[in-house]
């Protein structure tokens, strides 16, 4: 989205965040572009963190379109997320943006003049799911504003870390349209009916602090903290089993596609197959012993 198309939808926010907002981050260095296997991108910077380097770290980098998601973005995306996801000694993914924008919706640019037949033919967005499908936990790390496509992005996570300025919202009917990769489903799950009606029929956002009370989001940070918060919480994930930690999470995903019924069947399975895995005997045997538990992710 070019960047005077995405300010006009910026209008005050209901919850009077401040209007100023502080400059991004310096670049990084050279090398903050390449993954783990060596490849090079143009729209995102991707990076291991943590002291053990065990955390994936994709940070959104069109800073001039505040993030704007278009379609090399999101392809570079789901390559970093398929790196990451077959990188072993990757225990968590983080995915954020600089201190202005998280992401501040899709690249309407790309989409203006497309027709139903073409969205249709191409399953338009599909791809975008792929972040919800990485059986490694992801974290969002959201700054600024979260808007449209970006609030979607985030939504698509397992964890929402906020800074204190961010703010999220659906404003798809300003613009003639609705959200299209998830955001009338996953905000009504997130947050109830009405406050999710009233977001995406009017387009309004929400501050962090109202998205918190609401349920959308985990925890809130300073703006300078943020990401370093959220990689710290993707290293306590990672100190577990990675195969636990994909079971866990397959598990609390159910409760969202199931009945109560089902989900409890389903989380019986997987608590179930827990017991054929190394790092169960390994963890309570630990337990038992006082001492710390050795993971082998087997």
């Amino acid at each position: 989205m070019a960047a005077a198309a995405v300010r006009a939808l910026l209008r005050p926010a209901r919850a009077r965040a401040p209007a100023r907002f502080l400059l991004p981050p310096a670049p990084p260095s050279a090398g903050a572009r390449h993954c783990a296997a060596g490849s090079q991108f143009q729209y995102i910077m991707v990076q291991k963190k943590g002291t053990k380097q065990n955390i994936g770290v994709i940070q959104l980098n069109r800073p001039k379109a505040l993030n704007a998601l278009c379609d090399g973005l999101m392809n570079e995306m789901k390559v970093a997320l398929d790196l990451f996801e077959n990188d072993p000694q990757v225990g968590a993914i983080v995915i954020t943006g600089n201190e202005k924008a998280f992401a501040a919706g899709a690249d309407i640019k790309e989409m203006q003049n497309s027709t139903f037949q073409e969205c249709y033919r191409s399953n338009f967005l599909a791809g975008w799911n792929r972040v919800s499908t990485v059986r490694k936990p992801v974290i969002a790390a959201v700054n600024g504003y979260a808007l449209g496509g970006g609030c979607e992005l985030a939504m698509m996570c397992d964890i929402i870390y906020a800074g204190e300025k961010a703010q999220f919202g659906q404003p798809e009917i300003l613009l003639g349209t609705i959200p299209g990769s998830g955001g009338t489903q996953r905000l009504t799950r997130a947050v109830g009916k009405s406050l999710a009606m009233e977001m995406v029929l009017t387009g309004d956002r929400i501050s962090a602090q109202e998205a918190k009370e609401a349920g959308l989001v985990s925890k809130i940070f300073p703006v300078e903290k943020l990401l370093e918060e959220a990689i710290s919480c993707g290293e306590k994930i990672a100190g577990n089993s990675k195969l636990v930690v994909a079971i866990a999470k397959e598990a609390v995903n159910a409760a969202f596609e199931t009945t109560l019924s089902e989900g409890n069947k389903t989380e019986k399975r997987l608590f179930y197959a827990t017991f054929a895995t190394d790092d169960r005997k390994e963890g309570m045997t630990a337990f038992v012993e006082k001492r710390k538990a050795n993971f082998k992710d087997h």
